[in-house]
């Protein structure tokens, strides 16, 4: 006889049934205890809605011992707004303005990162329940009590039912990263001194691992803080290192000169250095002085002699000098990504050779930039590693103050997460607003209905609405059934609710919003049965609760920023390219020694870029979630054809790149050179603002048929003679730059394919 073939569970299923256990466990416990233990009616519904709203409604990201923690510390978070909203429900205007600026806090707390983002929709609920009549302060103690109990047993079982498997941590991926790092540097310091297809393959992918998308959410380093902000800069890094090695040029005849192999050694011993503090918390303290004076021995032999530029003009132009700090503080004489200033002696070094030059800079600058990400990862403020004030401009900064400068940075109507906690804040006051001023039975549901249906786009709402509306009035229409058949006989409601609980909790998720929301109707029916008496007019009061509700949420999906992520991604990045246009162009201006560009630098950064690219990254963040654009697929098929993550690395590089060239101190590079880098700065500028006009033209702004990479810069590059090795090092960063805009494109027939990617 043949076995019976075992049928197994869809993941899905499998993943919301573990879940819905965990709730109808905990919620079931904490409102039977109450409800039918000690008579406590108020607290039974505390304990029910605490489960409900930090177990169903939020999307808490991690395993369940990463959710225990992050629920232990919203605990007292838990309690404020439990009492606030008791409070303020004293009259209809105060619990109206409560609603609008807590609504906006909690909405606006997604900056935090995806912990925060996720928690709010539960934190929401919790407010809006006591926020709502009747006003009792006097069983506030009742509230708390239940909410304490209900969150408390949802801790225990998020960490002890179903355990889950823990994935790879951001700073694992980053040891492993940093592994492969060192094993690419290690064969290019070694005969015969390239790297094969499958060693260029692995550093590619191994590169795009650290990717935010490839990162589970609760792994992503999101923070504010100085750890998550190093953690995020170490990933950055150390994709650009693997990059850079990837890149390498050639050696010329085969023989890549004593430094060059000085250097990479020096890269592939700190880069595994590296690896060992992100697993074990040693500080790679040696080998990175080892390797900043292999890189400063390298950067002397290929200086040139040049015509030194004015000492003032090079304090001026270099990141945090005095022209932005308004102070005379003399150079470091070995700055890391510095250039020594110019000696009496002319190397005998070709064109290709200084290329090379340049390259094995960079990638120790980038080594030593990841080395110093990660020391600040593990160890904080007290890393051990020597700390550049402009690229880790975070490093000695208190936590309010990291706090207050992400908020800051979103503080406008640029930042989707500004748009979103408007949005949210404005419906959900509007839907407290019309329940207390038309007296609507069960007001609270409206509100429920406006937090859980309102969305980031309004296609997306509109479409929610509709499924909603339908899985409603089906679940209308069984309550009405069910509470006409069970009538007043609460045992069968105590009996169902589990059960229905467990159904819901388990198909809802899985099936969609219409599903969820019918299922969920059903559910809050068996619920309010056991607190009073039931009629079958309770499902003509939840349905036109959730029609109040979907109203409101529509009319503020369209009225505030319907289009969501889709439209200002375009507007976010595009500003980015223009931008780091600029700061192409004042770089270069700054390099050739002309002295009349003062680039705008400061703490942290080039502010302005800085701040396009925080809200870019955020832009394409929830880019990422919002699977319907405002337009249909025509408009998808646009958005889907450029590679965003391109354009967020040519800000980052850009940043990197100015920052490093501008590190005083500065050397002219002569007339033939300084003109040759003017130009090819002005061409890759101009091309950053063709890109960025195709990805937010404006209303009139030519249609042409203009090509987004220059045939003249992919071309090869008439080289001044005698040009110093900083040419090279600027030309090298002003290629990467073009690099990075011909992958933005996807699928242009201009950019075509990377030859070294998979």
């Amino acid at each position: 006889m043949g076995r019976v073939p075992v049928r197994r569970i869809p993941p899905d299923y499998a993943a919301s049934g573990r879940r819905a256990v965990r709730v109808t466990l905990v919620a079931a416990a904490g409102f039977y205890l109450f409800r039918y233990g000690f008579d406590r009616p108020v607290a039974a519904t505390y304990a029910l809605f605490a489960a409900v709203a930090l177990g169903g409604l939020a999307k808490i990201p991690g395993t369940g011992r990463q959710r225990a923690a992050t629920m232990l510390r919203l605990l007292p978070v838990c309690w404020l707004l439990v009492v606030v909203g008791t409070f303020l429900s004293v009259r209809t205007w105060s619990a109206v303005a409560g609603m609008l600026a807590v609504g906006f806090a909690l909405a606006f707390a997604a900056v935090g990162g995806p912990r925060p983002a996720g928690a709010a929709p539960g934190l929401q609920l919790l407010y809006i329940l006591p926020s709502f009549p009747p006003y009792a302060p006097d069983t506030l103690g009742e509230r708390l009590i239940g909410t304490t109990t209900g969150l408390a047993l949802l801790v225990a079982a998020e960490a002890l039912i179903f355990p889950e498997p823990s994935p790879p941590s951001y700073r694992e991926r980053a040891t492993h990263a940093a592994h492969t790092a060192a094993h690419c540097a290690t064969l290019l310091a070694a005969p015969p001194y390239a790297l094969t297809d499958p060693d260029i393959r692995t550093a590619w992918e191994t590169g795009r691992s650290l990717r935010s998308l490839t990162v589970p959410e609760a792994e992503r380093p999101a923070g504010p803080g100085v750890r998550d902000r190093a953690l995020a800069h170490t990933g950055l890094a150390t994709r650009t290192l693997l990059s850079r090695l990837a890149q390498l040029p050639a050696a010329p005849d085969g023989h890549p000169g004593p430094e060059v192999t000085a250097v990479l050694r020096a890269v592939a011993r700190l880069a595994t250095a590296t690896a060992t503090c992100l697993g074990t918390g040693r500080s790679p303290e040696a080998p990175y002085e080892e390797l900043r004076k292999a890189r400063a021995r390298l950067s002397a032999v290929s200086a040139g002699p040049v015509a030194v530029g004015d000492p003032a003009t090079a304090r001026d132009c270099a990141p945090g000098g005095p022209a932005a700090t308004g102070t005379n503080v003399p150079a470091d004489p070995d700055p890391i990504g510095g250039f020594p200033a110019a000696t009496a002696r002319t190397p005998d070094f070709p064109p290709a050779v200084l290329r090379r030059h340049a390259a094995a800079l960079e990638i120790a600058d980038a080594a030593l930039a990841m080395a110093t990400a990660a020391d600040l990862a593990v160890h904080g403020r007290h890393a051990a590693v020597r700390i550049t004030p402009g690229r880790f401009w975070y490093a000695r900064a208190r936590a309010p103050m990291l706090w207050w400068h992400r908020v800051r940075g979103h503080a406008g109507r640029r930042s989707v997460f500004f748009q979103n906690a408007v949005r949210i804040a404005l419906a959900l006051t509007a839907a407290r607003l019309v329940a207390g001023v038309d007296t609507l039975p069960h007001g609270f549901w409206a509100t429920l209905a406006t937090l859980t249906l309102t969305r980031t786009t309004m296609d997306e709402t509109w479409h929610t609405i509709r499924l909603a509306l339908a899985g409603t009035l089906a679940g209308a229409l069984v309550t009405a059934g069910v509470l006409s058949v069970a009538g007043p006989h609460t045992a069968v409601y105590a009996v169902v609710l589990p059960l229905w609980m467990l159904f819901a909790f388990t198909v809802g998720p899985v099936k969609g919003v219409g599903w969820a929301q019918g299922l969920f109707t059903v559910l809050v029916a068996l619920v309010f049965a056991q607190l009073a008496p039931p009629t079958w007019r309770l499902a003509e009061v939840r349905m036109l609760d959730v029609l109040v509700g979907s109203a409101i949420g529509a009319v503020f999906g369209l009225l505030a920023w319907p289009r969501g992520a889709h439209d200002e991604l375009r507007h976010a990045a595009a500003e980015l390219l223009r931008r780091a246009a600029e700061i192409v162009v004042a770089t270069g201006a700054c390099v050739a020694g002309g002295g009349v560009v003062v680039v705008s630098a400061g703490v942290p950064g080039h502010r302005s870029l800085q701040r396009a690219v925080i809200l870019a990254e955020s832009a394409y963040a929830q880019f990422q979630s919002e699977p319907t654009p405002f337009g249909g697929p025509a408009r998808r098929a646009g958005l889907r054809s450029v590679d965003w993550q391109a354009t967020l690395m040519a800000g980052h590089h850009t940043l990197w790149g100015s920052d490093r060239l501008l590190t005083p101190p500065l050397t002219g590079l002569g007339t033939a050179a300084a003109e040759s880098v003017n130009g090819l700065g002005e061409r890759v500028a101009g091309r950053m603002l063709l890109v960025s006009a195709a990805l937010d033209p404006g209303a009139d702004t030519p249609t042409g048929q203009i090509p987004l990479v220059d045939p003249a810069i992919q071309g090869p590059l008439t080289e001044p003679p005698g040009a110093p090795r900083l040419y090279y090092a600027t030309v090298s960063w002003l290629d990467s730059l073009m690099t990075d805009l011909r992958r933005i494109p996807r699928g242009s027939p201009e950019a075509g394919p990377d030859p070294r990617a998979p």
